[in-house]
């Protein structure tokens, strides 16, 4: 049986209460607490730094899974794992060279992934498998919260999890399929049916007045699909 992770994003709390913020999702029954860090940048908003990353650890008591969008990546993966971060993720695009970006994660003591935006192809993982822990796959267009879930990234699911799937095969060794953009509690059995196993939620969460209420619902339809 699959073991599901919902990860709440703070990219759709209230910022003027994001520490009361992460221990009502925590209750809720978060899983992680996904934390969007934009540069203004390499996408078109600006969100957190490692301040408010390091302000935020002490009323995490789950992991916090810290996705770069910044360019270049690897001063912030120092950072972030500085100031708390659990698992660190970034997009290939940002890094001059992924095998060492990835390395310097886990150095930092932090479990290291690549973030693919929905035009980046899955080849890009083949030969970093080894050094990967989790692969985000966007279902939006990355930089701003509340987008639509984008359909094809269903099928670039199904790619992911055959590849990581054999990879597992060969090495014992199983990574993570997380999913970041448009999921919400009637689309997320079908995303976990296509392969993901963590889910990166944010406006469905958060603009619902009660959280719990919410995850139930997801982790209801999540047992549809065998988890």
């Amino acid at each position: 049986m699959t073991h599901y992770r919902i990860a709440p994003s703070i990219l759709s709390a209230d910022f003027a209460r994001l520490g009361e913020e992460v221990q009502r999702v925590i209750a809720a029954g978060a899983d992680w607490i996904h934390f969007d860090v934009m540069d203004n940048h390499y996408v078109p908003n600006l969100t957190f730094g490692p301040m408010v990353c390091a302000a935020l650890k002490p009323y995490a008591t789950v992991p916090l899974d810290v996705h770069l969008m910044v360019e270049p990546v690897d001063e912030m993966i120092q950072a972030f794992a500085k100031a708390g971060a659990d698992i660190i993720t970034f997009h290939p695009e940002a890094s001059r060279h992924i095998d060492r970006s990835l390395s310097l994660i886990h150095d930092s003591g932090c479990r290291a992934g690549l973030v693919l935006n929905p035009a980046t192809p899955v080849y890009v993982l083949e030969h970093v498998l080894d050094k990967l822990d989790v692969v985000l796959l966007m279902s939006v267009n990355p930089g701003f919260g509340g987008q639509k879930f984008i359909p094809h990234t269903l099928e670039k699911i199904e790619q992911v999890r055959s590849l990581t799937d054999l990879y597992a095969a060969e090495s014992g060794r199983r990574i993570l399929i997380e999913v970041d953009g448009g999921i919400k509690a009637d689309n997320i059995a079908e995303v976990a049916a296509a392969g993901a196993d963590t889910f990166v939620a944010g406006s469905a969460i958060f603009n619902q007045p009660d959280y719990a209420a919410v995850i139930a619902e997801m982790r209801r339809q999540l047992e549809k699909a065998g988890g």
